[in-house]
């Protein structure tokens, strides 16, 4: 039985709905482009956006579970969830705000930009790899905690 009191189930379950949301609202832009263009197409990182955010509120649920039956403490489960959601929120940001912008079809081709900005030279990089170390760290906590919780580790 998860934990309703858990301040990281209900930041995962809160998560969840405003990924699910956004999902929703891009989904309506993304049928909005296809609707008025001849290739029936959407931008991009509109499709992108739209996808990775009905994605992530999955994965988020994914991880209001694990970290309601962890058997670590409510502040290590807190930050464990924490982390890879922050992450799956910029990114989902950040396809949004390329979509908005139609400055890109891959943010990751040289040089970087956002918009009119060019991005330092390593920031991409950088940014990816705190973004692996938070989701990946931050689940590997979690599923350890389960694993634990359930005695076989």
């Amino acid at each position: 039985m998860l934990n309703p009191d858990s301040n990281a189930v209900k930041l995962a379950l809160a998560s969840a709905g405003v990924f699910f949301l956004s999902g929703l609202l891009t989904g309506v832009w993304k049928y909005a482009h296809m609707a008025r263009t001849p290739a029936a197409q959407a931008p991009a990182y509109i499709d992108i956006a739209h996808r990775a955010a009905l994605f992530y509120s999955f994965a988020a649920l994914l991880i209001a579970v694990f970290a309601g039956l962890s058997a670590w403490s409510e502040t290590v489960n807190f930050w464990a969830a924490a982390a890879p959601l922050a992450f799956f929120a910029l990114a989902i940001g950040g396809y949004v705000l390329h979509g908005l912008l139609g400055d890109t079809d891959n943010q990751f081709r040289r040089p970087h930009r956002v918009g009119a900005i060019a991005l330092p030279r390593h920031g991409l990089l950088v940014f990816m790899v705190a973004l692996c170390v938070a989701e990946i760290g931050g689940f590997l906590v979690l599923f350890a905690g389960l694993l634990r919780s359930f005695g076989w580790v």
